[in-house]
């Protein structure tokens, strides 16, 4: 990773409304859903934003550039967000903040112990929350100074990345070389973003079924009646 700030830490000239303007986030997220929703989020908080939907991805980003804050989410397909928060963790110097993202809130102390500063549940939505999140770990001087007033906002992604997310869900659950456990873990991070309650009791009898179920076919089918539904309407 490279450690020459001036190529990634521009003037910085956080205000109220702004509060993390001049910053560069990167999102290691699978779901393009809930990038989206970090987008919106950063977007609307005057930070900058790169995604990458993997380890591999992640690394190949943090050679180049050196982010302020990255927000990892826990479960990837080619490993954890937990490995890659304890390498930055240990790493010097060190990224101003570290956050653990799980659509699973027991996931929390899993992203703590690997050295995340904070965690987000997902879904992340409130504005304000997403802001406290990350201008609670700030370094000193950093963010904006004095009162502010917290944004009454939430944001709601756009519904095409709701069904680039099923599409790729309707992919993996139909593929028997993927870990039951990512497949379950996706798409119940997909359904509770999209608060979707009877996708989300799904993906949990999905985690719970063995390899050979016939539960992946029914679910598939819930995926595709979904998928049915946003292109109708």
């Amino acid at each position: 990773m490279s450690d020459d700030p001036r190529r990634y830490h521009p003037h910085r000239a956080a205000t109220a409304d702004r509060p993390l303007q001049g910053m560069t986030v990167l999102v290691v997220e699978d779901s393009r859903f809930a990038s989206e929703a970090i987008r919106l989020l950063c977007q609307r908080s005057g930070a900058r934003i790169r995604r990458a939907d993997t380890l591999a991805a992640a690394h190949r980003h943090l050679a180049v550039y050196r982010p302020n804050i990255v927000i990892a989410d826990i479960g990837l397909p080619d490993g954890t967000g937990a490995e890659l928060l304890a390498e930055l963790a240990a790493a010097a110097p060190r990224l101003d903040v570290l956050i653990g993202m799980s659509g699973d809130p027991a996931l929390e102390a899993t992203a703590l112990a690997a050295g995340a500063d904070g965690f987000l549940a997902k879904p992340v939505e409130s504005l304000a929350l997403f802001q406290q999140a990350i201008l609670a770990h700030l370094p000193a001087g950093e963010g904006p100074r004095g009162p502010r007033a917290l944004p009454n906002e939430t944001v709601r992604p756009d519904r095409l990345a709701l069904e680039d997310d099923l599409v790729h869900a309707a992919e993996i659950i139909g593929d028997d070389r993927r870990p039951l456990a990512y497949v379950a873990q996706f798409l119940g991070a997909v359904a509770r973003s999209a608060h979707d309650t009877a996708l989300e009791a799904a993906a949990r009898r999905l985690a719970e079924a063995g390899p050979a179920s016939a539960e992946r076919a029914r679910i598939a089918g819930l995926v595709n009646d979904r998928l049915a539904g946003l292109r109708a309407g």
